[in-house]
């Protein structure tokens, strides 16, 4: 191997490491969102309607979790510098600014869907067939009704998961999400159809079998984390109180505002996105659930990667050890792309079958097939995108972050999603094709961004 392959594959040393940290992160989300597709085709089997109301609270939901996905990656740029700095005081401080921020999210988030969940679940709803708007609101509701507590436990879960993660236990998260995945398949099969004499719930028993699921989740990694204090000194004493130091307080909000900012940013976004796709019919709903579905599974390696990207590169910035981390970055976004380019093969090849899963019309699952075709040739655009976003925060720049995620979201896609819904007669697939064209322009301003080098960032020394 030359020099140059060599400086963008590394060595089998350093893939070695990647792979101990990328692969049970993969695994996990793998199986979650194969199970997330088993729950798709459960519901599928119900009817259009039900899986049309599950799939628009989803996208609702997927704010709320984008905004924890935010304050959790703000303290967590500083757990994994603290941990590549060896300071065991500084991770307990950022667990319990988790603990906090989770709690406000949660909160807010749970007012809003009681509160105005109607109004929201209307906004996707257009169609001529006034029973077919009246069935999916009210599945919709249902859904909804149940599902929004399941914020609570997910939650907790993201503050217990990330840490681990953020100090290298990658193993530990990925048994727990294994074991809520047993949780999901059986409790979905019992509660949906209604097993072992058990009434039927339908999309009420989906949704409350996904609670329980991550309940399980939870349940673990707190039991785990806290029995096995001794391998990681920060666990003693971190629920004692809820003090963090104010100067270190003032610094993870200044980072963490830019990333719940950015998150909750992208994911009003793609909310409006998956919105504007809607103003083309119910059809068009069902085309884009399918699809996403589908799509969430194959897109495990680059998430995965960028996991190990935040982990790897973000302890050596806490080690001060920056021209390894620029180049150990250049080889993790090499991985990333490889490993989606060959991920998105396996999907094109599976995307004209997958839709005969669902109990649904033939239109529907043309629509998603080629949705699915699309998504499949942009996968390598949006796994260097994703590793980019990820290199860009791993060195605590989340204005920068913000400005090439959430900002370009604002101000590119939707505005081009919503000229194209309401001032042209164009449909939904070309509408779709030149919405996720634009990933192509976020990945060329990503390059220039991450080799200009404005992430190479110590943001933890001298700060506990």
């Amino acid at each position: 191997m030359n020099s140059t392959m060599k400086s963008y594959l590394g060595n089998r040393r350093f893939l070695k490491q990647f792979l101990v940290i990328a692969m049970p992160i993969a695994v996990q989300n793998g199986i979650t969102n194969f199970v997330s597709m088993l729950d798709n085709l459960m519901v599928g089997q119900l009817g259009t309607h039900q899986m049309n109301g599950v799939s628009i609270v989803n996208q609702i939901s997927f704010i709320p979790f984008l905004a924890l996905f935010g304050a959790m990656a703000g303290a967590g740029i500083f757990t994994a510098q603290f941990y590549g700095s060896g300071d065991n005081e500084g991770i307990k401080y950022t667990f319990r600014f988790k603990l906090c921020i989770g709690a406000l999210v949660v909160a807010g988030s749970i007012l809003t869907l009681f509160f105005c969940g109607s109004d929201l679940i209307d906004l996707f709803l257009h169609s001529n067939n006034a029973g077919d708007v009246a069935l999916t609101m009210k599945y919709g509701l249902d859904y909804l009704s149940v599902s929004m507590w399941g914020l609570i436990p997910f939650a907790l879960c993201q503050v217990y998961v990330s840490t681990l993660r953020e100090v290298g236990q990658t193993v530990i998260p990925m048994k727990a999400g294994l074991a809520a995945v047993v949780v999901n398949v059986v409790m979905n099969w019992v509660l949906i159809f209604g097993q072992f004499g058990l009434p039927a719930m339908g999309v009420k028993g989906a949704a409350l079998a996904t609670i329980l699921a991550r309940v399980t989740e939870l349940t673990i990694v707190v039991v785990w984390m806290h029995r096995h204090a001794e391998s990681y000194p920060f666990v003693k004493g971190l629920l004692r109180s809820l003090y963090i130091p104010g100067r270190l307080l003032g610094r993870v909000i200044v980072k963490c505002i830019p990333l719940i900012i950015n998150e909750t940013s992208w994911a009003f976004g793609m909310t409006f996105l998956n919105q504007s796709y809607s103003t083309r019919g119910l059809d068009a709903v069902a085309g884009v659930n399918i699809c996403s579905t589908l799509s969430n599974v194959f897109c495990v390696f680059f998430i995965a990667a960028g996991d190990a990207i935040s982990i790897m590169i973000g302890q050596l910035l806490g080690a001060d050890k920056k021209e390894e981390a620029r180049a150990s970055d250049r080889v993790l976004c090499t991985y990333s792309v490889l490993g989606s380019a060959a991920m998105g093969l396996i999907m094109a090849v599976c995307a004209p079958f997958y839709p005969l899963l669902y109990n649904t019309t033939g239109e529907v699952r043309r629509l998603a097939t080629v949705m699915l075709l699309t998504s499949a040739a942009m996968l390598p655009f949006i796994a260097f995108t994703n590793a980019a976003y990820f290199t860009l925060r791993s060195g605590g720049n989340t204005f920068v972050t913000f400005l090439f995620d959430g900002a370009f979201m604002l101000c590119v896609v939707v505005p081009m999603s919503f000229l194209l819904t309401r001032f042209t007669g164009l449909p939904i697939i070309p509408v779709y094709m030149i919405c996720q064209l634009s990933e192509v322009i976020k990945a060329a301003v990503g390059f220039v961004m991450v080799k200009r080098g404005v992430w190479v960032n110590n943001i933890v020394e001298n700060m506990t």
